[in-house]
């Protein structure tokens, strides 16, 4: 598939050949729903923690009899049903239930948005920023010319140092490197612009099965 390659300096525009197996796969909504999840499952801080019963320090002595007391049965004092026991059902702290998601997986949902992003028009490569853009204002007219807003740029990390000072400031503009790139961002910005160089890599990344 063949996409339009933008330029910042405004020079006359080329095209950029793009794996189908990237750009134009069929959607499943539920397999993204089921990334994005996983990576906010992952962003919330799991700091509470409580103790079981078997993290209880003390006897493990039974309290009295098993039979003839007339009371019901009981083990040692650390079950949670005396004052001083383990918490049952309680937080269990940063490694618990810590889902894990095959590559392939995750693979697939990343092809599967920039699919997205492409049939919604919404996908932009731009050439390698080889030159440093120095100035707000002229990054933002890049962005005013080629009516794009609301922006994620996945750059590589030569054109990101030479645009990162001209567009950090600009209003729901983000940069990340391209080997960050994940669902949850391409989904939470309208537009995708992806520097050559990073689209070229992460079809590599996305093609190669061994990764």
């Amino acid at each position: 598939m063949k996409l339009k390659l933008l330029n910042i300096e405004g020079t006359k525009s080329e095209t950029v050949e793009i794996s189908d197996k990237v750009l134009n796969l069929k959607i499943n909504h539920k397999l993204i729903k089921y990334v994005i999840d996983w990576q906010l499952n992952h962003m919330k801080p799991r700091t509470a923690k409580t103790k079981q019963r078997n993290e209880i320090k003390g006897s493990t002595r039974k309290i009295y009899a098993q039979k003839g007391t007339g009371g019901a049965r009981h083990s040692s004092r650390k079950a949670p049903l005396f004052v001083g026991g383990g918490v049952a059902h309680g937080p269990k702290g940063a490694v618990y239930k810590v889902k894990k998601i095959n590559k392939k997986v995750r693979r697939l949902a990343l092809a599967q948005t920039l699919s997205k992003k492409n049939i919604d028009k919404n996908l932009h490569i731009l050439a390698d920023v080889k030159k440093l853009i120095k100035k707000t204002k002229e990054f933002n007219n890049f962005l005013e010319s080629n009516n794009i807003s609301n922006a994620l740029i996945v750059s590589d990390k030569d054109s990101e140092k030479n645009i990162n000072r001209s567009a950090r400031n600009i209003k729901n503009v983000k940069i990340i490197n391209h080997e960050g790139t994940n669902v949850y961002d391409l989904f939470k910005y309208k537009n995708v612009i992806i520097t050559l160089s990073s689209i070229k890599k992460i079809e590599s990344k996305i093609l190669n099965e061994k990764n």
